[in-house]
C-alpha cells in the first residue's frame, strides 16, 4: 500500500512539473508594470511574442521584440533581464553607477545583456566580458 501511495505522489508531482511550461499570452495579459516598461522604453517597437512561464507559485513573463530585444519580467512585472539577441541594449536602461564604471574601464563597449538579481547586477558587454556588480555598483567579479 505504501508503494502505491508513493508511486501516486511521485506521478502527480511529475505531472505538476511537466505542466509548468511556457504558454503564449497577449500584451494585455502582462502585468501592469511590464506593460508600462515596454510602453515607456520601446514605444513603437512591435512584440514578436510574449509568454508566461508558469512556475509553481509565481510565473515569469518573457517578451521578444522585433528589434531583437528579449525582456524577462517577474510575476509582478518587475524587470529581471534584458538581452539583445541582435544589436545592443540602450544605455538609458542601465543604472548610472554601472555605466560610469563601464565607460571608465571599457570605453566603447556596448551592452548585450543586463540582469537584475536579488543582490547583484550582471552585465555582458560586447567585448565578451561579463561583469557582476553589488547593489552599490562596485564590481565584484569579472569573467571573460
Amino acid at each position: 500500500m505504501k508503494r502505491i501511495f508513493t508511486f501516486l505522489v511521485c506521478l502527480s508531482a511529475f505531472f505538476v512539473i511537466a505542466s509548468a511550461d511556457d504558454r503564449p499570452v497577449t500584451f494585455e495579459q502582462l502585468p501592469a508594470e511590464a506593460k508600462s516598461f515596454i510602453n515607456d522604453n520601446y514605444k513603437g517597437v512591435k512584440i514578436m511574442y510574449s509568454t508566461k512561464d508558469d512556475d509553481f507559485f509565481r510565473p515569469d513573463y518573457n517578451v521578444m521584440l522585433t528589434n531583437g530585444i528579449l525582456l524577462e519580467f517577474n510575476y509582478s512585472g518587475s524587470l529581471k533581464k534584458i538581452e539583445a539577441k541582435k544589436g545592443s541594449i540602450s544605455k538609458s536602461l542601465i543604472p548610472e553607477g554601472i555605466k560610469d564604471v563601464v565607460e571608465q574601464h571599457y570605453p566603447g563597449a556596448e551592452y548585450l545583456e543586463y540582469e537584475i538579481g536579488k543582490r547583484t547586477y550582471d552585465v555582458k558587454l560586447s567585448n565578451r566580458l561579463e561583469l557582476k556588480f553589488d547593489k552599490s555598483f562596485h564590481i565584484i567579479e569579472v569573467d571573460d
